[in-house]
C-alpha cells in the first residue's frame, strides 16, 4: 500500500508538532487527574464520569497517533516549486467570480492544511482541482450541489511567506 505524503507548509508542520507536544503532556495529565478523580467515587462500572474519562483518553491517543503519522508522512512545500506562471500547491492565485464578479485571492495547500476563512484553498476541492495547473487567463467551471460556478484566474503569485 501506497504511504500517503502529506505536503504542507513548515508553519502547518510547527502547528502540528505543537499539538502533539500539548497533547501528550497538558491534556494527557488533565486526563490522567480526571481518570484518578473518578476512580475516587468509588464503583466505576456506572461511573459516568470515568467513562467519560475513558473516552477523552481514547480520543487523545487516537489524536496523537493521527498527528504522528501526518508528520512522519510531511513533506514541506519547497519554494522552489512553487510556479508563478501555473496555479500550484503553496502558490497564491486570484480568482474572479464570472457571475457576480467579485474576486477572492487564495493560498493553494494540502487537505490538511484548508482553512476557507483565511484564504487557504485545498487542492482536493472542486475549485481547487480544477484551477490546479491553469494560467493567468484561464477559465473554470466548477460543478457545485447548487450550480456550475465559473472562475477565472487573474494572478498567480507567490506567497509572501510559506511559514505563516
Amino acid at each position: 500500500m501506497a504511504v500517503k505524503v502529506y505536503e504542507m507548509t513548515y508553519g502547518k508542520i510547527r502547528e502540528y508538532q505543537e499539538e502533539l507536544e500539548d497533547r501528550k503532556t497538558r491534556v494527557a495529565a488533565e486526563i490522567a487527574e480526571r481518570l484518578k478523580e473518578a476512580r475516587a467515587h468509588g464503583d466505576i462500572t456506572e461511573n459516568s464520569e470515568f467513562d467519560d474519562a475513558k473516552q477523552a483518553y481514547a480520543d487523545n491517543d487516537l489524536r496523537i497517533m493521527e498527528i504522528e503519522e501526518i508528520l512522519k508522512n510531511a513533506k514541506v512545500i519547497d519554494e522552489k516549486d512553487i510556479s508563478r506562471t501555473r496555479v500550484t500547491l503553496g502558490g497564491q492565485v486570484l480568482l474572479r467570480h464570472e457571475e457576480s464578479g467579485t474576486e477572492e485571492e487564495y493560498m493553494i495547500v494540502s487537505a490538511k492544511e484548508e482553512d476557507i476563512l483565511i484564504g487557504k484553498l485545498s487542492s482536493d476541492s472542486p475549485v481547487g482541482q480544477a484551477i490546479m495547473g491553469k494560467k493567468k487567463g484561464d477559465v473554470v467551471h466548477v460543478k457545485t450541489p447548487t450550480g456550475i460556478l465559473t472562475y477565472s484566474v487573474v494572478r498567480i503569485s507567490k506567497p509572501k511567506g510559506l511559514d505563516e
